[in-house]
């Protein structure tokens, strides 16, 4: 049950939780995420005098900006739920486990997001047919090591952390295997969108999704011509300390080296790019001109059913072919 969707929140990486004050903001700020990059906001009802105010900021947003995927936040109630519903919200996320809000969403096909912190919240969900959960609030609730132990009772949830995360930590979720996405508010704060810095509103979305990506150098590759002339490069490395262990078709000098023994991929060798997630990255590094060799994926699993670990671009840079690994 809503795998398409759980994959496309999965691809998103990060949902800012928006609280509007007027509803007339909700276009200029989607724009202004979708020029960062985030593909995924959710629009929370908080303003307890003007529900309806909400309901057509969610409206605007899904009838005028159809890129973005708008979800509403903060749904409490069966109420909540329809007029979002009826709003044209893609998902609905709760603060907490409410069975009412969970059943009607699942009834109108609309994806829910229940909050929860404890393992019998997560048994109710689970139990509701629903496997990405709200963790909420997430730094109060434990964090990353709350999210380590539901791993081996709940392998099949995911969760969407929610409440204190930040770019500072953000990246220690999205190292964890059962993190679908993260959700916070530091990119859309009041006062920005109060002032209408949308500009500075873009940046700050282009800071966190290159941060969700985890970006960072893996080892570079330097092709060689046959056994012998690789390990003459192997003596030369081993002059710096690095030390050099052998494999198959390779020879490892420390992490930071690998000396091919036949290199057949790149003209001079390869880089090896490191991300939390080759999935996400692949569809950030698309809209840049680079696409995935198929044939060179590896899983972490099943081939197909389970996460990518490793696979090559289509690009080389300056001779040299690139793939990405799993952090």
């Amino acid at each position: 049950m809503f795998e398409k969707e759980y994959d496309l929140l999965h691809k998103t990486g990060i949902v800012p939780v928006v609280a509007l004050d007027s509803p007339d903001d909700a276009v200029p700020l989607a724009t202004a995420l979708l020029k960062g990059g985030i593909t995924s906001m959710e629009i929370t009802f908080r303003n307890p005098s003007d529900y309806e105010g909400t309901a057509r900021a969610i409206r605007d947003v899904h009838e005028k900006v159809s890129a973005m995927t708008v979800g509403a936040g903060t749904v409490t109630s069966v109420e909540l739920a329809k007029a979002a519903i009826d709003s044209g919200a893609a998902f609905i996320v709760s603060p907490g486990f409410k069975e009412d809000v969970v059943d009607y969403s699942i009834a109108h096909g609309v994806v829910t997001y229940p909050g929860v912190s404890t393992a019998s919240e997560i048994t109710a969900a689970a139990a509701k047919g629903l496997s990405v959960l709200k963790f909420f609030p997430a730094e109060i609730s434990g964090g990353c090591a709350a999210l380590k132990a539901f791993a081996g009772p709940f392998p099949r949830i995911k969760f969407l952390p929610s409440g204190g995360l930040n770019l500072d930590n953000m990246g220690n979720y999205f190292a964890l295997s059962n993190v679908a996405a993260v959700s916070g508010s530091w990119m859309v704060k009041g006062s920005l969108i109060k002032a209408k810095q949308w500009d500075e509103i873009t940046r700050l979305s282009k800071e966190a999704v290159e941060a969700s990506l985890g970006f960072g150098f893996a080892h570079v590759g330097i092709n060689f011509h046959g056994d012998g002339e690789c390990a003459e490069g192997v003596k030369e490395f081993e002059a710096f300390g690095f030390k050099g262990v052998e494999g198959k078709s390779s020879w490892f000098c420390g992490t930071e080296f690998e000396l091919m023994k036949n290199g057949v991929k790149g003209k001079n060798g390869h880089i090896g790019i490191l991300t939390y997630n080759i999935e996400r990255a692949l569809a950030y590094l698309a809209d840049r001109g680079f696409k995935p060799v198929a044939d060179s994926a590896q899983w972490t699993g099943d081939a197909e059913k389970s996460p990518l670990k490793f696979i090559y671009l289509d690009k080389e840079i300056n001779g040299f072919a690139v793939h990405l690994k799993k952090r």
